[in-house]
């Protein structure tokens, strides 16, 4: 009677059921999702056996502890185990267990692995000076989940790039590399340099350019654009959901540098959310606070006059969809050189 009889126990009941429960259910999705257990299980149930091998577990113990990890995903309710065999059960791990869906199952990883940390460290990390590195983003969840924007930066694209004539492209920041595919099923004369910070991410965009059968057309590097040494010989660059990879004070010398790789005429193309927009964006913006690289998202009239002061003619902002915050900016290189 005593311990029913407490406040605390029908808190600690509640707080299990809306916040803790939940909590514990995307953690684990992001984590199978991950490492690829979703797609397996949804070719075929699998059995303990067959998912450490493909994890690469060996040793009694080990296996035994993906075993308690596993029964952790039957007790939530997220996979189902039948003749020794897991199985996914709910609506969201099938949903995510879809290639179709391989955005939204990286965004959820990127919320665990980046949102969930600032908003649990924030105040420890103000306290001992710690920031966020790049070392701390995974390249290859982050070139997956901004995937979710991905029909955003293709109608931009449409918007923008010439259908008729050859083109030279340059794009920074080219993660996974699918902008630069669709970018060259537009324009089938249309050739690219892709680069990424990353070299890990430029690795497999690299993979993904050959496997896609483009790499005749593309090439891909590791690179930064600060230190980019580059003839002025591109009639497109486009930059797309990276602008805030770099501080505000400096993006308009950026801006400035990707001008300056153009050939007259040339257009910068550059695609980003801007401020103002849902709490997942806030929570990219506290990140950047906190990390030792980068700055806020852009305010869209603010990256609007940094193109103009880059030496941009005609710069403007395009909203893609109504009342949301993604932009399109679009800028033209003089046809006279500029200093």
């Amino acid at each position: 009677g005593k311990v029913l009889s407490s406040p605390q126990v029908p808190l600690l009941l509640l707080m299990s059921k809306r916040f803790v429960t939940p909590l514990y259910r995307a953690t684990f999705l992001a984590s199978a999702a991950g490492h690829g257990m979703l797609h397996w299980m949804a070719v075929r149930p699998c059995d303990l056996e067959t998912l450490a091998l493909k994890l690469g577990v060996s040793g009694k113990q080990d296996k035994q502890r993906l075993r308690a990890w596993l029964e952790v995903g039957v007790r939530l309710g997220e996979f189902d185990k039948h003749e020794g065999c897991y199985r996914l059960k709910s609506r969201s791990a099938k949903l995510l267990a879809r290639m179709k869906h391989d955005a939204l199952a990286a965004a959820l990883e990127e919320v665990m692995q980046n949102h969930v940390p600032v908003l649990l460290n924030a105040p420890r990390m103000l306290r001992t000076g710690e920031r966020f590195t790049m070392a701390d983003q995974d390249g290859s969840v982050i070139a997956r989940s901004t995937r979710v924007v991905e029909p955003l930066v293709e109608a931009a694209i449409d918007a923008t790039l010439e259908r008729e004539y050859p083109v030279r492209l340059l794009e920074i920041g080219c993660g996974s590399g699918v902008y630069v595919r669709y970018a060259a099923s537009v324009n089938p004369r249309l050739t690219a340099l892709a680069i990424d910070l990353q070299d890990e991410v430029a690795r497999q965009a690299a993979k993904n350019i050959a496997e896609w059968g483009l790499g005749d057309r593309v090439e891909v590097r590791c690179g930064d654009l600060r230190t980019l040494d580059l003839e002025p010989q591109f009639d497109l660059v486009t930059m797309h959901n990276n602008i805030y990879y770099f501080t505000p004070d400096e993006r308009v010398e950026i801006l400035r540098r990707a001008r300056r790789l153009l050939a007259p005429g040339g257009k910068l193309l550059l695609t980003t959310s801007c401020k103002g927009g849902h709490i997942g964006l806030d929570l990219l913006n506290l990140w950047f606070e906190y990390a030792d690289f980068g700055g806020p998202l852009p305010a869209a009239e603010e990256l609007v006059d940094q193109f103009t002061q880059a030496g941009f003619l005609d710069a403007q902002a395009r909203r893609i969809v109504p009342g949301e915050q993604f932009r399109a900016f679009v800028g033209t290189n003089p046809h006279a050189p500029l200093s």
